[in-house]
C-alpha cells in the first residue's frame, strides 16, 4: 500500500510552485490529476532545456500525474471541473487571488459540492495584504523575501539563485499544508479548509536571524559570500590543485577539529579564537589562516584530512561530479525512466525515503490529455459520445 494510496488531488495549476507540491504527493501514491487547457497544456510542457527540438523538464516536474485536458473558462468546463471535486480531497492552484472566484469555481463553490474539500492557493504574495493581486514569479519574489540583497559579493550587484529556489521552495510548504490539512481533516476529524501559501513567505521564513538582529540591534545584514556573522570559520576556499571547496565549523567542537587538523592547537587557546564570538569578531585573520593551509593542500589530501578529523568539508560539486559520486548512485537519488520520445531520461529520484511505504516512480509527465478517457469515461461516467462533442467544443 502506498503512503498516500486513495488521496485524490485535482493540479490545475502551471509552471513550477504549486505541480511540484502536486508531484510531491504523486511520489508517495496520491492519484494526481493535472488538469490542463486544450490548447497547449501547461507552458513548462514548452520551457527549455531542449533535446533535438524536445523540452525536457515536464517529464519529472508531471511524472506519476494524470493529464487531462479541460477549459475552465467556458461554462461546460467549470460544470465538469465541480463534478471533478466532488470526486476529490484535495485542488490545488495557482491562479491570480480571486480568479476562481470570478469564475464562479471558488471555495465556496467547491464547498457546495464537497463539503470538506481542501484547497491549496499559491501565489506570489498570498490571499490577503495591499500586494494580493499583483502577479508573482519566483526571482521578483526572492528580492521581495530578502535574500537577493545578502547574496553575493560587496562590491558586485546582488545574486539571484540560479534555478527556481523559491518556487520549489513555496511547493514544498504547500505540500506540507496539504498533508497538515488532510490529517486535521481525516485523523482528527476536522473540517476541510483553505491554505494560504505565497512565493516569498517560505524564504522569508528562513530570516530570522536577520528579523532578530535588525530588531534587536539595528543592523542590517549586507552581502557576503559566506555565513556572515553567525559562525567562524567558514566560506569558499581553494585548493593546491584549483578545487573550490565550502568549510563550515558552525560548533566550537568542529573549531577544535579543525584546528587539530591543521596541527594548530594553539589557535583554541588564542583569545582570539578562542570562543565563538572572538572567532566571528576576528573572523577576517582566521579566514586568511585557513585559506592558507586549504590552499597549501591538494583536494584528495585535504578530504582525507577532513573527513579523518571529522570537520565538515565538501567540494563544490558540478552536476558531473553529481553523476559519477557514489553516494548519489547509492541512494538512487539519480533514476532513468522510459519517455516516448527521447527514449530514456534521469531526473532525480524520490525523497524522503521511507522504510515500510517508499515512494515510486511509475511514469513520466504524460502527453497533454492521456488520461482523457479514464478520467471522463471512468471516473465520470461519461459516454464516449460525450467525450466526442465536449472535444469538438474545445471544452475538453
Amino acid at each position: 500500500m502506498k503512503l498516500l494510496e486513495g488521496v485524490r488531488v485535482l493540479d490545475i495549476s502551471t509552471v513550477i510552485a504549486a505541480p511540484f507540491a502536486a508531484g510531491l504527493m504523486a511520489d508517495f501514491g496520491a492519484e494526481v490529476i493535472k488538469v490542463e487547457m486544450p490548447d497547449g497544456g501547461d507552458p513548462f510542457r514548452r520551457l527549455g532545456p531542449y533535446h533535438e527540438g524536445q523540452a525536457m523538464r515536464f517529464a519529472c516536474m508531471g511524472r506519476n500525474k494524470k493529464s487531462i485536458t479541460l477549459d475552465l473558462r467556458t461554462e461546460k468546463g467549470k460544470e465538469i471541473f465541480l463534478q471533478l471535486v466532488e470526486k476529490s480531497d484535495v485542488v490545488i492552484e495557482n491562479f491570480r487571488t480571486g480568479t476562481l472566484d470570478k469564475w464562479g469555481i471558488g471555495y465556496e463553490a467547491m464547498k457546495l459540492r464537497k463539503q470538506d474539500i481542501i484547497l491549496s492557493h499559491v501565489t506570489g504574495y498570498g490571499q490577503t495584504g495591499p500586494y494580493k493581486n499583483i502577479p508573482g514569479f519566483g526571482t521578483p519574489a526572492t528580492a521581495f523575501s530578502g535574500m537577493t540583497y545578502i547574496t553575493g559579493y560587496p562590491d558586485r550587484p546582488p545574486v539571484s539563485p540560479s534555478f527556481s529556489l523559491t518556487d520549489y521552495i513555496a511547493g514544498l510548504y504547500t505540500a506540507m499544508g496539504t498533508m497538515m490539512a488532510l490529517y486535521h481533516r481525516d485523523a482528527l476529524h476536522g473540517k476541510g479548509q483553505e491554505i494560504d501559501v505565497s512565493l516569498y513567505e517560505g524564504i522569508f521564513r528562513f530570516m530570522e536571524i536577520l528579523c532578530a538582529d535588525y530588531d534587536k540591534n539595528g543592523i542590517i545584514r549586507e552581502r557576503k559570500p559566506k555565513l556572515n556573522g553567525t559562525s567562524s570559520p567558514g566560506g569558499t576556499y581553494k585548493t593546491k590543485d584549483g578545487k573550490w571547496v565550502v568549510l563550515v565549523c558552525s560548533t566550537d567542537r568542529t573549531w577544535e577539529y579543525l584546528a587539530g587538523a591543521m596541527h594548530r592547537e594553539d589557535l583554541m587557546t588564542n583569545p582570539l579564537y578562542e570562543t565563538m564570538r572572538a572567532r566571528v569578531t576576528n573572523d577576517n585573520s582566521l579566514d586568511k589562516i585557513v585559506s592558507d593551509w586549504i590552499g597549501s593542500k591538494e583536494y584528495i589530501e585535504l578530504k582525507e584530512i577532513v573527513d579523518k578529523a571529522g570537520v565538515p568539508v565538501n567540494l563544490v560539486y558540478s552536476i558531473e561530479d553529481i553523476f559519477a559520486d557514489p553516494h548519489y548512485a547509492a541512494r538512487n537519488d539519480i533514476v532513468e525512466m522510459s519517455h516516448p520520445v527521447l527514449g530514456t531520461i534521469k531526473m532525480p529520484g524520490i525523497t524522503p525515503v521511507f522504510s515500510e511505504t517508499p515512494g515510486e516512480i511509475k511514469w513520466v509527465g504524460p502527453q497533454l490529455g492521456e488520461h482523457n478517457d479514464a478520467i471522463y469515461e471512468g471516473l465520470l461516467g461519461f459516454s464516449q459520445s460525450v467525450c466526442a462533442e465536449l472535444h469538438a467544443e474545445r471544452v475538453i
